[in-house]
């Protein structure tokens, strides 16, 4: 049997780890990138001078933020909940 490059077994959890990090990561930037284009749209289509744009920025950061944040305790909350079932299966 040919030798597999990835054991999957040993490292489902890295990979599940990893896919959260990058989750988290591209939602943080794909509410800023957003939120700076909004502006720059605005600030052209009101011939403004980048007010619109540094505000949008700031908007997006708070909303990454905010987004992340309900994600990582979304996460949390069900580890928690499947660590208390597995628990009461043994019991």
């Amino acid at each position: 049997m040919p030798k597999r490059l990835f054991n999957f077994k040993q490292t489902g959890k890295i990979t599940e780890d990893l896919s959260i990090i990058m989750q988290l990561g591209l939602t943080m930037a794909g509410c800023i990138i957003f939120c700076l284009f909004a502006g720059l749209y605005l600030d052209r289509f009101l011939g403004t001078r980048g007010i619109f744009t540094t505000i949008f920025i700031i908007f997006g950061v708070i909303g990454g933020g905010v987004t992340v944040y309900r994600q990582i305790l979304e996460i949390t909350e069900s580890n928690k909940k499947n660590k208390q079932d597995k628990n009461s299966d043994v019991d």
